[in-house]
């Protein structure tokens, strides 16, 4: 008559390995079958790109709130910043069409833009 033979677990997470029967390490889990076969199993369709209207532009002077572009693309907003003194002068609004609104652009946005007018006035 034999005992069960125990060895020295060290797959355990935590502070340290444990004592456990030879068998429990030996039986290897089954993988997970699928009720279906391969074949039968349907994969869903990409789904088609959507379309994106190019960005309308809101320009608006700051202290006189007059608007100095409506609906304008991003060549004409670059033109219209050109004219300006300072971007803290003007207030820039981008169309959001999905949400049907004019979004004020952040700093960041404004700041981007406002730099990419510097490049389109040097080399125009």
């Amino acid at each position: 008559m034999y005992g069960k033979v125990w060895v020295l677990d060290t797959e355990t997470k935590g502070t340290g390995a444990q004592m456990v029967p030879l068998e429990s390490t030996l039986k290897r889990p089954q993988p997970k079958e699928h009720f279906l076969p391969a074949t039968a199993r349907q994969h869903k369709p990409a789904p088609e790109p959507v379309e994106r209207a190019p960005r309308r532009f809101r320009v608006t002077d700051v202290v006189s709130r007059r608007t100095l572009g409506d609906d304008l693309d991003a060549r004409a907003t670059l033109a219209v910043l050109a004219g300006q003194r300072s971007s803290v002068d003007v207030n820039v609004a981008v169309w959001e069409p999905g949400e049907d609104r004019w979004r004020l652009l952040t700093l960041a946005e404004k700041q981007l833009l406002w730099a990419r007018r510097q490049t389109s006035t040097a080399a125009g």
